[in-house]
């Protein structure tokens, strides 16, 4: 598949995920042997609606807007900033009701129309400052 190819269907997971919140289309965009590097030990579909779960059912008002979406080979990059408020538990953690906004950086690697592998990036340290589980610098 060409470039512009796995382009559209990175951007079609993200619209689809990001709007809609719809876990089912991982059935349909994500292969079955799928790696997330953020979860590594674990693989398939599965594993991208467990991580989509941990951050919708703490931030329901989650959105993402991407940044920049570039790619070569097989491989996509997507920098997203996501916004949204703290209604419910988050690594432990109850809600806080704060608005957070954080980013992420995401490389995908797509094979015969599937997302195989994904390395993200998710920027933790400010998405805990803000939630205040840790202080901010200065503080």
């Amino acid at each position: 598949m060409s470039a512009e190819q796995n382009k559209a269907i990175v951007r079609r997971w993200f619209a689809e995920m990001i709007n809609t919140n719809n876990a089912g289309i991982a059935e349909e965009l994500i292969d079955t042997h799928y790696v997330n590097h953020f979860i590594p030990d674990q693989t398939g579909p599965a594993v991208e609606q467990q991580i989509m779960t941990m951050f919708f059912s703490a931030f329901p008002d989650l959105e993402g807007t991407i940044e920049d979406l570039f790619a070569e080979g097989d491989r996509v990059c997507v920098r997203l900033i996501w916004r949204g408020t703290n209604h419910g538990s988050f690594n432990g953690m109850p809600p806080t009701g704060k608005y957070v906004a954080f980013g992420t950086t995401n490389i995908f690697r797509v094979v015969n129309g599937k997302i195989a592998e994904n390395w993200p990036q998710v920027d933790m340290m400010s998405l805990m400052q803000q939630l205040g589980a840790i202080p901010a610098p200065g503080q």
